[in-house]
């Protein structure tokens, strides 16, 4: 059964199991996945209601891009889970011999690798989901004002897990290049969607006050 086909009590018990997997990296996902289906909501909250009318075509746009986003999401939960339980099976393979040592860490290279892109994806898809967030504060349905800005929380948390689980993985890989490319990219990443939630944050509690 896929992670995401799972009630939310079963996804967490499995969350809160001695499994490594689902983890940190899978959480950021659904994390990320709840944020665009905020965003989504909003967006559908705004479309139809005739105060509101110039901003129907934009909301519609929101509504497909925030609802193909989280489906992306949700796909990432379980990719997430997956990776990891290939770097664990790459670490088992025998090194009884040098041929067999030259397997393993053949074999546990693109098995780190893989489980560093998986989470790097998030964190792109996050940066870009900020951006709807953004579009649900500010042109969204006042009236859902607070579900936008819980939609930018947790597209943040997301994203700072994501990160992390991008740099867990930087330590095991042999390229540099690579190595320095995917640091560059998550803190690039991270540091857009910090900067767009804490304006976001900033726009909510004025409203709110």
């Amino acid at each position: 059964m896929n992670l995401t086909d799972m009630t939310v009590k079963e996804f967490l018990f499995a969350l809160a199991s001695d499994s490594p997997a689902p983890g940190g990296g899978s959480a950021a996902a659904l994390a990320g996945a709840a944020g665009a289906a905020l965003c989504a909501m909003a967006a559908r909250l705004t479309l139809g209601r005739e105060k509101h009318r110039d901003a129907w075509k934009e909301m519609e746009e929101l509504r497909d891009e925030a609802s193909a986003l989280g489906e992306r999401l949700c796909a990432l939960v379980d990719e997430d889970a997956e990776a990891y339980a290939a770097v664990m099976a790459a670490r088992r393979l025998p090194k009884a011999t040098e041929a067999e040592r030259a397997a393993r860490g053949a074999a546990l290279g693109v098995a780190v690798l893989h489980c560093a892109r998986v989470p790097m994806e998030t964190l792109s898809i996050l940066k870009r989901l900020a951006g709807c967030a953004a579009r649900a504060v500010e042109r969204g349905n006042p009236s859902c004002l607070t579900d936008a800005g819980s939609a930018a929380q947790l597209i943040r948390a997301g994203a700072m897990a994501a990160a992390y689980n991008v740099r867990v993985n930087l330590p095991d890989i042999a390229e540099a290049p690579l190595l320095e490319s995917l640091r560059a990219q998550a803190a690039e990443a991270l540091a857009a969607v910090r900067e767009q939630v804490d304006r976001l944050e900033a726009i909510v509690d004025r409203r709110l006050t």
